[in-house]
C-alpha cells in the first residue's frame, strides 16, 4: 500500500482533511424525526452498508433520511431472500417477501426475529423503529418506497423458485433478476430524487438510465462474486455465456485454475461478462450527466466509479475463480475525491477503459485468444469517445498549479534542474 504514494495522500484526505460532511443533524431532521428511532437508522444503516454510509449521510437534509430508509427496507427485504436456513420452505419465504410491504411498512410494530446473520438479523429484529422514522416521510416518499418493495419483492420471489446452483438461463434471465435487484432500486432513488424538489420532475421518468445504471452495479458485483455465489449454490453467470467454455458442462469448472486450458478458457468467460458489463458505460455516463444537485451526483457517481474500477481489475484477472477481487482502499479514496464533477467521473471512466484496452491488446500481443477481444475494444472505446474532452480537461487543470508555482521561481532566477540518472525534477539556485 505504501508504495502506491498518491493514494496514501488521496486516503489522509479523504479520511481526515476532506471527509464528506454529514448533513444528519439538521433543524429539519432533529424536528421531523424521533432521535432513538433515527440514531438506530443511522447506526444499523453503518454496520450494513459500510462506507456507503457517508455517502447517504452527505445528502440535502430534505433527502437524506428518504434515502437511508430506503436502503435499509431494501436491506431488510434482500435479508430475507438470502437466508436459506431460516424458512421451512421456499413457499414460506415466498409468501414473506410478496407479504413485506403490507407487513413492515404498514405495521408499526412488525419484526422478524431468526432471519439474517449479525447485523442484518438486528435489523429485522428492531424494524419498528425504521417503521417509526418511515412513517414520518412525505406520503410521496412512502408510496415510491412501498412501490419499489412490492416489485423488488414481487422479482425475487419469482427467482428464489429458481435452481440457481448452475446459474440463470441466458442473458435475459440474467438481465431480469439484475433489473429487479439493482434496476428498481435505480428507478426508485431517480423518483425520489424528483419527490425532493432537488432534482427536475421528469426525473422520475428516467426508467431506462436509472435502469442501467443497477444494472451496471449488480454485473459488476455478480462477476465478483463468482466463487462466493457457486459456493453458496446461488449463482448468477448466465449459462448461455459460460456453457460456451467449461468443456464439462458445469459451472465449478473454472475453479481448476491449476489446469492450463480451464484457465486459458475461464479467462475468455470473464472477459465476455466484463464487456457486457462496459457496455453499459455510456447509459451511466448519461445519467449521471442530467443530475443538477451537488450532493445528489456525487451519491450516484461514488458507486459507478467504483464500478468501473472494479470491472478493470476483474478483466483478464485469474483471481476471480480462486478469490475474490477488490479494490485497494488507497486507490477507493483516490476514486471518491475525484467525485464532485462530471469531468472527474469522465477521467476515472477515461482512465480505466483505457487500462483495459491495454491489457487486451497486451494479451493479443502475447497470443492470447479471446473471442471478445473486438468487442472489448468497441465498448471501451465508446467510453473514450464520450470522455476524452473531460479528461482533457483534468489533465489540464492539474497542470496549471505546477506552471503557476514555478513563477515565483524563475522570478527568483531559480533554474529548474532534471536529474538525468533518476528522472527526478530538482530546483538549484542560480
Amino acid at each position: 500500500q505504501l508504495s502506491h504514494v498518491d493514494e496514501v495522500f488521496a486516503a489522509v484526505n479523504f479520511l481526515y482533511l476532506n471527509p464528506l460532511k454529514s448533513n444528519l443533524d439538521t433543524p429539519f431532521i432533529r424536528e421531523t424525526f424521533d432521535p432513538d428511532a433515527l440514531a438506530f437508522c443511522d447506526e444499523i444503516l453503518v454496520k450494513v452498508s459500510r462506507s456507503f454510509a457517508a455517502v447517504i449521510r452527505q445528502l440535502p437534509s430534505i433527502l437524506l433520511v428518504d434515502i437511508m430508509i430506503f436502503y435499509l427496507v431494501l436491506r431488510a427485504l434482500d435479508t430475507i431472500e438470502d437466508d436459506t436456513k431460516a424458512f421451512p420452505s421456499q413457499e414460506v419465504k415466498i409468501k414473506h417477501l410478496l407479504n413485506f410491504h403490507k407487513t413492515a411498512l404498514v405495521d408499526p410494530t412488525w419484526t422478524m426475529d431468526g432471519v439474517g446473520e449479525a447485523d442484518e438479523k438486528r435489523l429485522l429484529q428492531n424494524f419498528d423503529k425504521c417503521h417509526k422514522v418511515y412513517a414520518k416521510l412525505s406520503e410521496k416518499s412512502r408510496r415510491v418506497i412501498s412501490d419499489i418493495t412490492q416489485r423488488m419483492a414481487t422479482g425475487m420471489a419469482e427467482f428464489v423458485g429458481k435452481d440457481l446452483g448452475q446459474g440463470t438461463k441466458d442473458i435475459d434471465q440474467y438481465n431480469r433478476y439484475c433489473h429487479f435487484v439493482a434496476g428498481l432500486v435505480g428507478e426508485g432513488l431517480s423518483r425520489l430524487f424528483a419527490v425532493s424538489g432537488l432534482e427536475k420532475g421528469s426525473f422520475a421518468s428516467e426508467l431506462f438510465l436509472s435502469d442501467q445504471m443497477g444494472l451496471f452495479l449488480q454485473k459488476t458485483n455478480i462477476i465478483r462474486d463468482y466463487l462466493e455465489d457457486y459456493v453458496d449454490h446461488r449463482a448468477f453467470w448466465p449459462q448461455s455465456v459460460w456453457k460456451k467454455y467449461a468443456k464439462t458442462g458445469e459451472l465449478g469448472y473454472f475453479t481448476k485454475q491449476e489446469d492450463p486450458e480451464v484457465r486459458e478458457m475461464s479467462l475468455q468467460c470473464l472477459n465476455e461478462l466484463v464487456t457486457d458489463a462496459l457496455e453499459l458505460g455510456p447509459d451511466c455516463l448519461a445519467y449521471l450527466s442530467k443530475l443538477k444537485c451537488e450532493e445528489i451526483f456525487r451519491f450516484c457517481a461514488i458507486p459507478q466509479v467504483m464500478a468501473i474500477a472494479t470491472l478493470e481489475k476483474s478483466y483478464a484477472n485469474p483471481d476471480i475463480f480462486t478469490g475474490v477481487v477488490k479494490i485497494r482502499k488507497g486507490t477507493s479514496c483516490k476514486l471518491l475525491l475525484r467525485t464532485n464533477t462530471l469531468d472527474e467521473v469522465h477521467e476515472t471512466f477515461f482512465d480505466f477503459a483505457s487500462a483495459v484496452i491495454k491489457k487486451a491488446k497486451a494479451n493479443r500481443a502475447k497470443g492470447v485468444i479471446d473471442p471478445s477481444y473486438e468487442r472489448t475494444l468497441k465498448a471501451c472505446e465508446n467510453i473514450l469517445d464520450l470522455t476524452f474532452a473531460g479528461h482533457k480537461r483534468q489533465t489540464k487543470s492539474r497542470q496549471m498549479p505546477f506552471i503557476f508555482a514555478a513563477v515565483p521561481l524563475l522570478a527568483l532566477g531559480c533554474t529548474p534542474l532534471i536529474s538525468k540518472s533518476a528522472h527526478v525534477p530538482m530546483v538549484r539556485e542560480g
